[in-house]
């Protein structure tokens, strides 16, 4: 004969079976809600633009050498002359150019030196130029053979310094074309991947960086310039 208080615990026993089944059933699908919730997809943007320098720094260092400081120091003295008279041609206002400071070398004073003939006393003088007339400049450093002509005695000439001063400027419109650049990528990726294009997650943006135009050669001494921003950005993936 069978039990009937067997009965209940058998039916209590099934429901129980089925509520882990159910409850597990809920859980995996939970686990798939979220790992389709956690979905996305990083993309990088860039965006660039080509601009003029527009700051010209110029230095002109120039040298005379003697025996006699004195004697040395006024032919410093009227090669200073003739540097401002050429500056001046050159069309420069009297606030772009300053006067760096006057180096003094004696040779004969230092430990190390050595009895190998030369001039004992070496002095340097540097005039800066500083404007933002950049095509004066590039005029200028064409037109430095006229002061060798007169004797004076250019020293370590590299050329001048072209700076760009106004990326804020150009910094608004630049991260959002990076932007939109990266979300043009984000978007053509989730159509790949058959899931829409969710929001973005989190967006890091690159340090701007001012490049030759032509990709070659020193930033600095060339006017034209390409300025280059990167920004990564996650989009969610519905």
């Amino acid at each position: 004969m069978t039990d009937n208080r067997l009965i209940p615990a058998a039916v209590f026993g099934g429901i129980l079976a089925l509520g882990f089944i159910g409850g597990g059933a809920l859980i995996g699908q939970g686990v798939v809600n979220a790992r389709v919730g956690d979905r996305a997809v990083t993309v990088r943007g860039v965006a660039e633009k080509d601009v003029q320098a527009d700051l010209a720094i110029l230095p002109l260092r120039f040298t005379a050498s003697g025996e006699v400081l004195s004697e040395v120091q006024a032919r410093i003295d009227g090669d200073l002359a003739i540097v401002r008279q050429f500056l001046t041609a050159q069309g420069y206002p009297a606030n772009a150019v300053s006067l760096g400071r006057l180096e003094v070398a004696d040779r004969r004073s230092r430990e190390y030196a050595t009895q190998d003939g030369g001039p004992r006393f070496i002095l340097a003088q540097t005039v800066i130029v500083r404007t933002t007339d950049v095509n004066r400049v590039q005029a200028t450093t064409r037109a430095l053979n006229d002061l060798v002509r007169q004797g004076v005695v250019l020293q370590d000439f590299n050329g001048p310094t072209y700076l760009f001063t106004k990326l804020n400027d150009v910094r608004p419109a630049m991260i959002a074309e990076a932007t939109a650049s990266a979300r043009t990528g984000a978007a053509q990726f989730a159509k790949d991947s058959g899931a829409p294009l969710g929001p973005i997650r989190q967006a890091t943006q690159g340090s701007f960086e001012i490049l030759p135009r032509d990709g070659f050669g020193d930033e600095s001494q060339s006017p034209d310039k390409k300025v280059r921003v990167v920004t990564t950005i996650s989009y969610r993936l519905r």
